[in-house]
C-alpha cells in the first residue's frame, strides 16, 4: 500500500478491538515520528504521556464522555502542552541545539535573545495556545503515521481538560492536556463508520494553485 492508500484506510475509529494489543515496535516508530516532526523555533514545547494503565484510563474515560476508545485501546496517547513559555524552556531548548551541533553561532545566540525578550512577557493563555498548536502538528504526524503502520487511531478533544490534568498531575509539571488519540485495532463488526465512504471536499474545492 501507498502512503495514499493508507490514509485512506485510515478512519476515526470509533469501537476498538480490547483484546488486541499494538506491537511495541509500532508503537515506538509513531512515537518516534512524533519527537521528529516540526515544532515553531525547534522548541518542541509538548510531551507526549502513553497510557497503559488500566485504572487509570478508566479514570480519564469517566471524564472523557464516556468514550469507550479510551479503555478499548492497546495505548492511549495523551499531548501535553507547556502551560507557558518560560526562559528556563527556552534556554534549555537552545542549550540542547549547541550541544548536539558543537556550536554556537551569532545568529542562534541573536534568535534565542529575541524569543527571551518576547516570549515570556506575553500572556501566559497567548503562550498556551501557541503551545497547543505546536502539539497538534505532532498530532497530525501521528495520525500519518499509524495509518503507515496500519494501527487504527482516533484524534480526541471529548473531555475534561482540567480533569485530565489532575488525574496525570500535569499542572504540577508545567503541563496541560491538548488532545488523546487512542492507539488500536478496529473491531469492525462493532464499528458502525467502518465501512462508510471517506467524505472529503473535491480538489478542485479544497486546493487553490496560484502560478
Amino acid at each position: 500500500m501507498t502512503l495514499i492508500n493508507k490514509l485512506q484506510w485510515r478512519y476515526a475509529t470509533k469501537k476498538m478491538d480490547a483484546t488486541k494489543s499494538v506491537p511495541q515496535e509500532k508503537v515506538d516508530q509513531i512515537l518516534e515520528a512524533i519527537r521528529l516532526t516540526a515544532s515553531s523555533s525547534g522548541l518542541q514545547p509538548y510531551e507526549i504521556y502513553v497510557i497503559t494503565n488500566k485504572e487509570i484510563r478508566e479514570q480519564m474515560r469517566a471524564v472523557s464522555n464516556d468514550q469507550p476508545q479510551i479503555t478499548d485501546c492497546s495505548h492511549l496517547l495523551v499531548f501535553a502542552a507547556w502551560d507557558n513559555y518560560t526562559a528556563e524552556r527556552i534556554n534549555a531548548a537552545f542549550d540542547m541545539t549547541e550541544t548536539i551541533r558543537d556550536f554556537k553561532s551569532e545568529s542562534g545566540t541573536a534568535y534565542r535573545q529575541m524569543l527571551l525578550k518576547s516570549y515570556p512577557a506575553r500572556d501566559a493563555e497567548v503562550n498556551f495556545t501557541h503551545t497547543a498548536k505546536q502539539a497538534y502538528i505532532g498530532l497530525g504526524t501521528a495520525l500519518i503515521a499509524a495509518a503507515y503502520e496500519q494501527v487504527d487511531c482516533t484524534p480526541m478533544e471529548g473531555f475534561n481538560p482540567k480533569a485530565v490534568d489532575e488525574i496525570l498531575n500535569l499542572k504540577a509539571k508545567g503541563l496541560r492536556s491538548v488532545v488523546m488519540l487512542p492507539l488500536g485495532y478496529r473491531k469492525a463488526d462493532e464499528d458502525w463508520l467502518v465501512n462508510l465512504k471517506k467524505v472529503r471536499r473535491a480538489k478542485d474545492q479544497f486546493i487553490s494553485w496560484i502560478q
